[in-house]
């Protein structure tokens, strides 16, 4: 069943008008008729289930609410990821929603290749928001993450957490294995885990400083070396199997 976020807080028995965008892909693309149904989750989170009731120029669709699953993670993740080249912004927003990420936010890195120009910094943005949203409709999250940029790593620690870790290759390099599963199991449910990671060229050691300063701990992430568009997706797994799949329910 397709899914769709609304804007606004919805009720039980709600009517509602199908904006141009979930007409076109619901409507025009997928061929809804009359009697149709689709999820709709609404701006705090609630999950309805939608009978497309009228048809015509526009649409309209009663709600019926149904139980909300527990889909979210029970922590607030928030990846940083020094500019990659290419397409990987892309890849990374993409997956980290699947992977149930809150928000995404790319950084100049002091060791990035790629610069984002600050002309275009509005444009990837709202590319990667709508990649975003596109995936949280497809993956059936209730929430849809936010992407933003930072000029470089110092203006985003100024961001309140209450957990940071910074994906660091010399610590894989030198067989650090315990700090990562460490930190995971003293987080607790609610709480904001900030997680940095660097682009192709590697974090430069005033990264490190600055990160540990703010009290983020370096972590390693297995004995193999990842690349920059890899670490943030095995990060997000090993949140999900340490504070989902392996807790008792």
């Amino acid at each position: 069943m397709q899914r769709y976020f609304l804007e606004t807080t919805a009720h039980d028995g709600d009517q509602i008008s199908l904006t141009a965008a979930v007409y076109h892909h619901w409507v025009t693309v997928l061929r809804a008729e009359v009697g149709a149904e689709a999820e709709f989750v609404d701006a705090t989170a609630h999950l309805f289930h939608g009978r497309l009731t009228t048809l015509g120029d526009s649409a309209t669709v009663t709600l019926t609410a149904v139980p909300t699953p527990p889909v979210e993670l029970p922590v607030d993740v928030t990846i940083v990821c020094g500019l990659p080249k290419q397409e990987k912004a892309e890849w990374i927003t993409q997956k980290a929603t699947e992977l149930g990420v809150a928000r995404v936010i790319f950084y100049g890195a002091d060791w990035s290749v790629a610069k984002w120009q600050p002309n275009k910094v509005a444009k990837k943005l709202t590319r990667l928001t709508k990649i975003a949203h596109g995936a949280a409709e497809q993956a059936h999250r209730l929430r849809r993450p936010t992407v933003s940029y930072a000029k470089n790593l110092a203006e985003v620690l100024q961001t309140p957490y209450d957990v940071a870790v910074m994906a660091y290759e010399e610590s894989a390099k030198q067989g650090e294995q315990s700090a990562l599963n460490q930190q995971l199991q003293a987080v607790t449910p609610g709480q904001h885990l900030l997680a940095i990671f660097g682009p192709e060229g590697g974090i430069s050691p005033a990264e490190v400083t600055q990160a540990q300063a703010t009290g983020a701990t370096l972590v390693g992430l297995g004995p193999r070396i990842l690349r920059t568009e890899t670490a943030p997706l095995y990060f997000l797994a090993a949140v999900s199997m340490v504070l989902e799949l392996q807790q008792p329910r």
